[in-house]
């Protein structure tokens, strides 16, 4: 069967997530083109597909396990001069966030290659040229926006590095 990449994301609903992905359009980053607006929980990661159906069914019990709660994105914020990458900052629902992102990565058969500790954000321009970095942060520093967060989604990479839906988990805890 051999191996595939995944990823684990909340999907910025819309308005957010058009003018999110327009923003990274706009600041020249190719994966805008094939990367919709995200929080991401597990970013690409390489596993064997034989191991999908218990990636499957770890992160189903992981959303029965967790309720909807609210993101409120504010502002930009950026990671250089470590990596080149400038973001819409996770100004509420940082804890969710991060609880989720530790429940996904306790499934056995994921392994992550994670290189930076967790932080939740919403990419709006990486490894371009230092001046559209700039403009990125500046044009959209007052930016906000609040949406209720009810589910995530099991993403497989294809072999273009677009971002393929494989399977979407809804949060149904009730406390």
């Amino acid at each position: 069967m051999g191996r595939t990449t995944i990823g684990v994301a909340i999907d910025i609903p819309q308005p957010w997530g058009g003018e999110l992905t327009a923003a990274r359009l706009a600041a020249g980053d190719p994966v805008a083109q094939h990367v919709p607006a995200h929080v991401t929980l597990l970013g690409p990661t390489e596993v064997d597909a034989a191991v999908l159906p218990a990636i499957d069914s770890h992160l189903a019990a992981v959303a029965r396990a967790h309720r909807p709660f609210t993101v409120r994105l504010r502002g930009t914020g950026t990671f250089r001069p470590i990596t080149q990458v400038v973001f819409v900052a996770v100004a509420a629902g940082i804890g969710e966030c991060e609880q989720l992102h530790t429940a996904v990565l306790a499934c056995a058969a994921i392994v992550p290659a994670a290189k930076f500790p967790y932080h939740p954000h919403v990419t709006i321009a990486q490894n371009v040229d230092p001046a559209r970095l700039d403009a990125a942060f500046a044009d959209l520093a007052g930016y906000e926006a609040a949406f209720a967060v009810d589910g995530f989604t099991l993403f497989e990479h294809d072999d273009g590095g677009r971002w393929r839906p494989h399977a979407e988990y809804r949060l149904t805890a009730e406390h």
